[in-house]
């Protein structure tokens, strides 16, 4: 017998790259912003390089899509834990492709140093 236990758990420290948008509809409103995180890692050589991953978050809960859409502003520091998801969109040339996005549960606001 066995047991599969499945966590989708993600947390991310990061500095927010856009406004936050509102989008959707009155019945079913969404916010969404992205959100850069960076990695440093040092070459052979001892350069050091930095990498920046962006992230698509989602913000679906009524009171924290409010609290989202008020407070948060490009460039602000950011931590958001949620689940990540994968999906497909139509592009505007009507091509599909993937996409992943954090679904946020919680977004706390730093404040900027």
């Amino acid at each position: 017998m066995f047991i599969f236990i499945a966590v989708n758990s993600v947390t991310l420290l990061g500095r927010v790259g856009a406004d936050p948008q509102r989008r959707g509809n009155d019945d079913h409103p969404v916010v969404m912003f992205s959100l850069a995180t960076h990695s440093n890692y040092k070459y052979d050589s001892g350069d050091w390089m930095q990498k920046t991953d962006w992230h698509r978050v989602v913000v679906f809960k009524p009171g924290l899509r409010d609290s989202v859409m008020s407070y948060l502003k490009k460039g602000q520091r950011t931590m958001v834990t949620g689940k990540i998801t994968y999906g497909e969109i139509t592009d505007q040339e009507g091509k599909q492709r993937g996409t992943t996005s954090i679904i946020a549960d919680d977004v706390i606001f730093l404040q900027n140093q």
